[in-house]
């Protein structure tokens, strides 16, 4: 990217009709501004408190032209797919097609054979207690030992761009892997083989390819306008460019604004605004996708070893549970995929809700013994967090 990345090109904040007192747009817009100037090319979010909403945006959309972000773009939202999946799932499991401890190779002997599939449940597909590895490093080769290799390069990235990817593949990259513990452990790893199961096990109880599902039976009913699984390689509608640095080891920073994201699935590929994420987590909590009984299931939570290895999350069916200093506890997930990475959260009484994207991801770079040094835009980040989800400054 070039220098023009510093430069301040806010978009003025929006306000709706019915403010509340919970929401300070002068403290928000310079959390956000924070972000911008610790180093992030571009940062946009809405924030809801009640019935009052606060939209900003800081920095730029195009390093290059200088065209600046604003709260409306698309974006691509990573992992928060996974909550979308995890909904669907649980509506087929409402209606008596899918049960949630049944063993996955019942319905899909040929993606999980043998003993493992009949030890590998549903439901430990969606809190990750599967034992499965993660796919990734070997769909793309040069993350073989990610964070810490001293052989890591961003080099498969790019070989694989324009790579159209079967889920099938993946899958059986995942299931042919050493597993990453025995089925049912009572610490999960975080990994994107459960949630491509997830999808094969959606087309094969209802004879829809995954995403259409998705999109019929959670995106439609929820009013989200803007959310879409990717037809091709470019995000439709107006968005920022993103950019992968990968630790530093991409310098500079990758545009990875078009790329086949075939290799994301139905655990990571979906397109969306932080309006419809934050319409999404609300209609949620208020039982409008899932029954009671569904998000109370999905609110049982075990804990989840990341992908990176370095810190454990409270991990349920596709959502995360987050304590929030000040701002007491919170649902939703986070997502990251080459350049664009978001963070969605609503408090447990559905009254406050954020949504916030960035347009460069892995910034940290690493320190003698490979592992990520702390940046500027992560403290940065984190007050911005803390500010959405109502804390006091």
């Amino acid at each position: 990217m070039e220098k023009s990345e510093t430069r301040r090109a806010a978009t003025p904040p929006t306000h709706d009709a019915g403010p509340s007192a919970g929401l300070d747009p002068v403290a928000l817009q310079a959390a956000l501004d924070e972000v911008h100037r610790a180093g992030m090319p571009g940062v946009f979010a809405e924030v809801g408190d009640g019935d009052g909403t606060w939209r900003g945006a800081s920095g730029v959309a195009d390093p290059e032209t200088g065209r600046p972000v604003g709260p409306e773009l698309r974006h691509r939202v990573g992992s928060v797919t996974k909550t979308f999946t995890a909904a669907a799932v649980m509506r087929e499991a409402e209606r008596g097609r899918i049960g949630l401890d049944a063993p996955i190779g019942d319905q899909l002997p040929e993606s999980v054979p043998g003993e493992r599939g009949s030890r590998i449940t549903v439901r430990m597909l969606l809190n990750h207690t599967s034992g499965l590895p993660e796919y990734l490093p070997y769909a793309f080769p040069s993350l073989q030992g990610f964070p810490s290799s001293p052989d890591l390069s961003g080099k498969s990235l790019e070989e694989n761009r324009y790579r159209t990817f079967r889920p099938a593949e993946l899958i059986g990259m995942g299931v042919e892997a050493p597993p990453a513990s025995e089925p049912g452990a009572p610490e999960g790893t975080y990994s994107n083989t459960n949630y491509l199961l997830l999808g094969r096990l959606l087309e094969h109880v209802t004879g829809t390819p995954a995403e259409e599902h998705i999109t019929r039976t959670v995106i439609r009913p929820a009013g989200l306008r803007h959310t879409a699984f990717p037809a091709g390689t470019e995000i439709e509608g107006p968005h920022s460019r993103i950019y992968e640095a990968l630790y530093g080891l991409i310098d500079p920073p990758r545009d990875f604004s078009v790329c086949d994201m075939s290799w994301a699935g139905t655990g990571a590929a979906l397109v969306s605004t932080m309006s419809d994420l934050n319409r999404f987590y609300g209609k949620l909590l208020d039982g409008e996708i899932v029954s009671p009984a569904s998000l109370a299931q999905m609110q049982r939570t075990v804990p989840v070893r990341t992908q990176e290895g370095t810190k454990t999350i409270e991990y349920g069916l596709g959502l995360h549970r987050v304590e929030m200093p000040g701002g007491g506890t919170f649902w939703g997930h986070d997502g990251t995929v080459w350049g664009a990475g978001t963070q969605s959260l609503i408090s447990a009484d559905g009254r406050r809700r954020f949504s916030v994207a960035v347009n460069l991801t892995r910034w940290n770079k690493p320190d003698s013994s490979g592992r990520p040094r702390p940046h500027p835009i992560d403290d940065a980040l984190k007050a911005l967090y803390e500010r959405a989800a109502g804390a006091e400054a």
